[in-house]
């Protein structure tokens, strides 16, 4: 038992007894922990609203014996505020945190997928650019080992003439061995970019048809992997 100090990302919380609640955190440090904030329902909690999903807050915590740490004390970094005033922003941060909260196994520090939701969140704090979040899940299963391959046919290795995408067969398919679903060039180049290095550039990509078309992939990406659907994904305009 010992008490440390970590900042983290409040991911989802739910009710525990009368006045106390569970708080799943993604940390820099000690990656995804579930800690008990005791009174945090009361009226005069020490913690007012500090530890609600989408905070990016300072923490001292108690490590017990058990599964469930102690939250102690909570300092707000960042209450990304446009994005709790904005129920549109407010679904596009909830559905990366909720596909964070099933990639991200207990106890198990990842700095790197940790500075990815922070980023992620900000920019959608500053500019929440459309292409975003579909953006986020990509890199996100490029980090997990996932993304789909988007240079060559995953049947017969052509780079040319890529006209289809099938998520459960890992990539896309040229014209003779064609599966799956039509993408176009630029979804193609946009994917590439994303996964590539230039993600501030993919982001600059206000095409309707192009976005709704990766958005797509995206979600079916990630919902193919983690065998689930994304409860709090909204749907695009197109």
């Amino acid at each position: 038992m010992s008490l440390y100090r970590d900042q983290g990302i409040v991911i989802r919380t739910w009710k525990l007894g009368e006045s106390d609640r569970i708080i799943v955190i993604i940390t820099e440090d000690n990656g995804k922990v579930r800690v008990v904030a005791k009174g945090v329902r009361k009226t005069r909690s020490k913690f007012g609203g500090r530890l609600e999903p989408t905070s990016h807050v300072a923490l001292q915590l108690f490590r017990g014996k058990g599964d469930l740490g102690i939250v102690t004390q909570a300092e707000t970094i960042d209450r990304f505020q446009n994005i709790r005033s904005n129920p549109d922003l407010f679904s596009d941060a909830s559905s990366m945190l909720e596909v964070v909260d099933h990639v991200a196994p207990d106890e198990s520090p990842d700095p790197s997928r940790y500075k990815m939701l922070l980023g992620a969140l900000r920019t959608l704090d500053e500019k929440s650019p459309p292409l975003l979040v579909p953006a986020f899940f990509l890199k996100l299963l490029d980090h997990e080992g996932l993304a789909p391959e988007l240079g060559f046919c995953v049947k017969c290795l052509d780079t040319e003439n890529l006209v289809s995408i099938s998520v459960s067969e890992g990539g896309v398919f040229c014209n003779k061995c064609k599966r799956g679903k039509s993408v176009s060039d630029t979804s193609i180049a946009v994917m590439r970019a994303i996964l590539g290095g230039a993600l501030n550039q993919a982001l600059e990509v206000e095409d309707a048809k192009t976005i709704s078309e990766i958005d797509r992939i995206a979600s079916e990406a990630v919902e193919f992997h983690l065998e689930r659907k994304i409860r709090s994904r909204r749907v695009m305009d197109t």
